[in-house]
């Protein structure tokens, strides 16, 4: 598709950045609708999988459509997706109970991974690896934008209308971008000699479901050692040994083995892993400190947040610009890397004391680093890989990315409660709270809920508990609550130095990357592959040829 005009090429990624717009908006505005959706339908004890089932069927029909787009083209995928997306929204406007939500979200999930895994293809088949970057950049910031506008509108429409048009109000959105795609988007012909890996498919969704299983619910549902876990984690590593023994006699694997023969393939989605890891783990955990340490509302907090994100809308644009005007991205990316390592290190210095402008400009500077780093990963795998496994190596960054986002928030999440435990603990037994509260058990019970941190971020009910204490306890309240709250502070430094010392882990990564240089056309076979027929050649070979 390199071949089609300037013009058709911007109409059809604006139609394509509009499809992933209604997609990230959907996702985004759900989480502040989600608690006023849960007291009308009930089955507050199913929430995580409002949110679970989206990110199983959205991670594994990503890297499934990345291989099948490679062998059909990319525009039956993007306009089922989109198709998909519409019905499941319609669908979960109209649920009346709690399993009909989950089961309609999971629809949204299928056709969300179709649309972000040919969604960052699309640009591969529509432009050279040099003109790929400002795209990548655009496209970064759709969700940047998502981020920014979906909460708000999600509060916006649940105060002020019915629930339901939190789903419908983008469906318009959709049913354009699905016309123009449809319209303007070539077809391709379907590649001859290819073969779907059904057994591999299989194989590879039974590895990857049992695991982001395991890694969100390992120290919320279930203990780390528990049977339930350890019996997921077993179940994948059974499934992932299978699936490797598919993949190395198979002639159309679904996810080819030798592409982790590449280098820059290999370092990039390692990188992508880790610093999902480290910034999703962390990142998700700052509004437990701007709520919860600091004391913000919660609507309040939103506009704490916002700066982060913004920052890294803008970051984004310009990185991809930069590396567009001069083919280069090694330098850009470590500096992008280097700078969320400092934002992230700069937050665990947080305290008690600590006040929205600070947090504010911490969260810029983890922002900016995001945005200047993490399209540059896509970039590189990209530019590494041959033509014909565009797809798949697209999705498989995704895919890498994703599990490193889920593993890091569950690691995190450990890290928090183990912290704040023995924080607890030390404050109680060094301020003799602890033995205050034990000698009343009438007032132990009223005080056991302080126990849960996640009371601060709910003040209504704090102000409830405070209320129905007697006069003369309520110093002693006040007291436990700044305990509490430093209690919190002190775990969620141990997560943002965590989270910290991840991504400084990715920086160091970033040095094994070797810089090629971004190509102008999508051909870079040697006339000798091509003669044979082969499908896959890693860059570097073709670099020494």
């Amino acid at each position: 598709m390199e071949h089609l005009d300037q013009k058709r090429k911007i109409t059809i990624m604006i139609s394509i950045m509009a499809a992933m717009l209604f997609a990230a908006l959907n996702q985004t505005i759900v989480g502040t609708a989600l608690p006023r959706i849960i007291a009308e339908l009930g089955g507050i004890e199913y929430f995580s999988w409002v949110f679970t089932i989206y990110m199983l069927a959205s991670s594994v029909t990503a890297i499934l459509v990345g291989k099948l787009s490679d062998i059909y083209g990319r525009k039956p995928f993007i306009l089922i997706g989109i198709g998909m997306f519409i019905i499941g929204s319609f669908l979960a406007g109209l649920a009346g109970s709690i399993v009909e939500l989950i089961i309609y979200r999971g629809i949204q999930g299928f056709g969300g991974g179709m649309i972000l895994s040919t969604a960052f293809t699309a640009v591969g088949d529509l432009f050279s690896p040099r003109e790929r970057g400002r795209w990548q950049g655009l496209m970064s910031s759709v969700f940047g934008l998502a981020s920014v506008f979906g909460p708000t509108l999600g509060g916006y429409i649940v105060d002020h209308t019915d629930w339901h048009w939190v789903f419908w109000i983008f469906l318009p959105v959709g049913f354009v971008a699905f016309a123009l795609i449809w319209w303007l988007f070539p077809s391709a012909e379907r590649k001859e000699g290819e073969t779907v890996d059904y057994f591999g498919s299989v194989f590879l969704t039974l590895t990857m479901v049992p695991m982001l299983l395991a890694f969100s619910w390992a120290g919320t549902k279930y203990e780390w050692g528990s049977t339930e876990i350890l019996g997921l984690f077993g179940a994948s590593l059974a499934a992932l040994a299978i699936f490797i023994m598919i993949e190395r006699r198979v002639t159309s694997p679904v996810l080819p083995l030798l592409l982790f023969q590449n280098r820059i393939f290999t370092i990039s989605n390692l990188v992508g892993f880790t610093m999902g890891a480290g910034m999703f783990g962390a990142v998700m955990y700052m509004p437990f400190f701007v709520q919860g340490v600091i004391g913000t509302s919660a609507t309040a907090s939103g506009f704490v947040m916002m700066p982060m994100t913004l920052s890294m809308v803008v970051a984004s644009s310009l990185s991809g610009q930069l590396t567009t005007k001069t083919g280069k991205y090694k330098l850009l990316a470590l500096a992008g890397v280097l700078v969320m390592a400092a934002g992230m290190f700069s937050m665990s210095f947080m305290t008690t004391g600590t006040t929205n402008t600070i947090a504010v400009i911490n969260m810029i500077i983890v922002g900016l680093g995001l945005g200047i780093a993490f399209p540059i990963f896509t970039l590189t795998v990209q530019n590494a890989v041959d033509q014909n496994l565009l797809g798949v190596a697209t999705a498989s960054a995704q895919l890498f990315r994703q599990l490193g986002g889920t593993i890091g928030v569950a690691v995190m999440g450990t890290i928090m409660s183990h912290r704040i435990t023995e924080k607890m603990g030390q404050l109680a037994a060094e301020s003799g709270m602890g033995a205050v509260v034990q000698r009343d058990p009438q007032l132990s019970q009223k005080l056991s809920v302080l126990q849960n941190p996640q009371i601060l971020m709910d003040p209504a009910k704090l102000a409830r508990i405070e209320a129905s204490l007697p006069p003369e306890l309520k110093e002693l309240f006040g007291k436990l609550i700044l305990l509490l709250r430093e209690a919190l502070s002190y775990s969620l430094s141990g997560v943002f130095l965590a989270g910290a010392l991840t991504v400084f882990f990715a920086f160091l990564l970033t040095f094994f990357l070797k810089e090629i240089p971004l190509r102008t056309s999508n051909r870079f076979k040697p006339e000798a592959e091509e003669k044979s027929g082969k499908t896959f050649a890693i860059r570097e070979q073709a670099d020494n040829s």
